[in-house]
């Protein structure tokens, strides 16, 4: 990582003529959570405007719904009543209207009637974006050295999130179906052997178009781990976290049921949704369901944060719903995101297939394709591949090394992800063209050294 980011602690100066203050004292949070490379990606995004960035996992800008959100706006402050409603303090759950819309929009994901999710609106909270859903559940569940285990490669600012409780997240390894069973069933039988095994609070996993791979669970591994993990709950109950923010960018492929649907009795999966990838990330909307004793820690912690996410932000999401507005957004969303993808897989055919060991994963859904190298070169913010790629040709990804938990020697430091969310389709292509430049460049310079420290 970078020395500076913008996590980094202030440095007081002393003033002339005046006794230096002694240091201001940070936590061990603090230290924890320092340092993640989300500061400086977006450092980077910041101070090279005009690069091309396949790194940033924002959704297409021309899609976002201002007719939809104006027209929600108006009808919301049109009768004054619900206007000052919407604009006075919620609750620590969330607002009961958006509650009660949510149960209706997950039972048509899950393609059942209300009446068969087996929940009610109190096992749902609302959260400001499904990363605040991840926050405070970690806040909640892992004291300093428990244990999640997690998929190698998986959300790094996830990862992030967990050191900075003090968690230890644990790999398991991954295939084109996602996590693989038998490893989890591995690293599990290692933690009870090494008496661990009760520290094991959670498995988490990104089920949908994963960020940063772009696959998704198998449906048979889905039904497994809800199993696997009841039956290693054994001196405490092993909770899995579905994350599912990218569920509804489905753009070809199976339709896959839900990990939480496998949950019959719904005590052992949180379910983690967002509309911020689907309607808009400006309202920063996001909920999840809870198992019923989960719910009151859950708005403690949060509580204290913020006594309920943005009140009017939620009232105007539930009016967007009640309008049947949001099911054709999520539609022209799906096609804008589907020809960007298309021009990404396009263009690594043209001009990354030619490179010797470079290869790419193809998703049905989400915003990311995963890429390898050959094994010998680093993609790392350090390595010479990034530098010329940001520096040289114009163009940024995000390293995969970054994806990965554990021991950094342990990490495959050859991979990166590339986003086609936010640029436009031709801007895609001529990003991938920059990018096998500088992969090209990269190769020879390798190359030539190797050449002369043989023959010198």
């Amino acid at each position: 990582m970078p020395a500076e980011s913008a996590t980094s602690s202030p440095v007081r100066q002393p003033v002339a003529g005046q006794n230096q203050q002694p240091e201001i004292h940070l936590s061990h949070r603090w230290k924890w959570s320092s340092q993640q490379a989300i500061s400086f990606l977006m450092q980077q995004g910041v101070e090279n405007p005009d690069v091309i960035s396949l790194a940033a996992g924002l959704v297409d800008p021309a899609s976002l719904p201002v007719a939809e959100t104006r027209q929600a706006v108006q009808e919301l402050l049109a009768v004054p009543a619900r206007g000052r409603q919407a604009l006075q303090y919620g609750t620590t759950a969330g607002v009961e209207p958006l509650r009660r819309q949510l149960v209706q929009h997950l039972a048509r994901l899950e393609n059942v009637e209300p009446d068969s999710l087996g929940i009610t609106p109190q096992q749902i909270v609302v959260t400001t974006g499904s990363q605040q859903l991840l926050s405070v559940l970690s806040e909640i569940l892992f004291d300093p050295g428990d244990i999640c285990l997690v998929a190698a490669p998986t959300y790094f600012v996830y990862l992030g999130v967990l050191e900075g409780v003090g968690a230890r997240a644990v790999p398991v390894q991954t295939d084109n179906d996602g996590m693989r069973m038998d490893d989890l069933e591995r690293q599990l039988g290692l933690l009870e052997q090494a008496g661990e095994l009760d520290r094991v609070r959670m498995i988490y996993v990104v089920s949908s178009y994963e960020n940063p791979s772009g696959v998704s669970l198998s449906a048979d591994r889905r039904e497994q781990l809800v199993e696997i993990s009841r039956r290693w709950s054994r001196e405490n109950r092993i909770l899995v976290l579905e994350d599912a923010a990218y569920r509804e960018l489905r753009y070809d492929g199976p339709e896959l049921p839900s990990v939480w649907s496998f949950d019959r009795d719904r005590s052992s999966v949180i379910l983690a949704q967002t509309f911020s990838k689907s309607f808009a990330p400006g309202l920063r909307v996001g909920f999840g369901v809870l198992p019923q004793e989960l719910v009151a820690p859950f708005c403690d912690r949060k509580g204290n944060e913020d006594f309920g996410s943005a009140s009017f932000c939620q009232h105007l999401l539930a009016q967007v719903l009640a309008q049947g507005q949001y099911q054709s957004h999520v539609e022209e969303v799906r096609r804008a995101c589907r020809i960007k993808r298309d021009a990404l897989l396009q263009a690594a055919e043209q001009y990354l297939a030619p490179l010797e060991g470079v290869s790419w994963l193809q998703p049905h859904g989400g915003l990311y394709v995963w890429a390898t190298v050959p094994e010998h070169i680093s993609t790392g913010f350090d390595s010479p591949l990034f530098q010329h790629a940001v520096q040289q040709t114009g163009v940024m990804y995000v390293p995969g090394e970054l994806f990965y938990a554990g021991e950094p020697a342990g990490r495959r430091r050859c991979q990166m992800r590339l986003s086609f969310g936010v640029e436009e389709p031709d801007t895609i292509r001529e990003g991938i063209r920059r990018l096998a430049e500088s992969i090209r460049a990269i190769t020879s310079y390798q190359s030539v050294t190797s050449y002369q420290s043989v023959t010198s």
